[in-house]
């Protein structure tokens, strides 16, 4: 038998459901197979409109706020997961594909404990419940993408049953948003985790070659200076 030993193993992308006050991973989700495409829209938090209040504008901004930032940029990721029983055989499935589904569904979802404590809360008379905090969700892309995430969209598309009427195979399309410290409250270890994910972005930027004006076609220096 031929065997591929130096063949790597494909490191697969993920969710860490993690205790915000112990730091421990409570559920681990590992996707069974990694999203071919990942779509990433990068909003900064300016500190001034886009228009210009000088002479000649139409805008309402302050001149003085134009190159001033807020805070962290505003991130969301889209990308389509499959789910398929079929290509795991090997693996007892009486249930489908039901308890994958099922964990993710509960990334959005209050617990019965959750429900049940909040009703009790109201039938003895609390005037304002706060609303249920969910665990800290964790998002990797390899080691370089670990980041605090709150799930914005959840849409599944089930296309095969088994004879019980168990979902055997669904693409799912998932949506989140990047929490940042502007998110979080200060000392919340999701912030803390954000900003090591910050960090290792200045780090890749650092390491990115630099160009050349004159690859841009500018003669040198003086023509960025206003006087060339």
């Amino acid at each position: 038998m031929t065997r591929y030993a130096d063949i790597p193993k494909p490191i697969r992308s993920g969710i860490v459901v993690v205790d915000p006050d112990r730091g421990t991973p409570q559920r681990v989700i590992v996707l069974q197979f990694n999203p071919d495409t990942l779509e990433r829209s990068i909003a900064p938090q300016s500190a001034g409109d886009s228009g210009d209040s000088g002479a000649g504008g139409n805008g309402s901004g302050d001149r003085n706020e134009a190159l001033r930032l807020k805070g962290p940029a505003e991130e969301t990721w889209k990308f389509t997961a499959e789910i398929d029983a079929t290509d795991q055989l090997e693996i007892a499935a009486p249930d489908g594909i039901h308890p994958q589904l099922a964990t993710l569904e509960m990334l959005v979802q209050p617990t019965t404990a959750q429900l049940r404590a909040a009703s009790r809360l109201a039938q003895n008379g609390t005037i304002e419940i706060s609303p249920i905090e969910m665990p800290l969700t964790l998002f990797t892309w390899g080691s370089k993408r670990v980041m605090p995430v709150r799930l914005t969209e959840l849409s599944v598309n089930e296309s095969a049953f088994d004879v019980n009427l168990n979902p055997i195979r669904a693409s799912l399309s998932i949506g989140m948003k990047i929490l940042t410290v502007s998110d979080l409250p200060a000392g919340h270890r999701g912030a803390d985790l954000y900003m090591a994910h910050l960090a290792q972005k200045e780090r890749l930027a650092a390491a990115a070659r630099g160009g050349s004006l004159g690859a841009l076609g500018l003669p040198g220096a003086d023509v960025l200076s206003g006087r060339g």
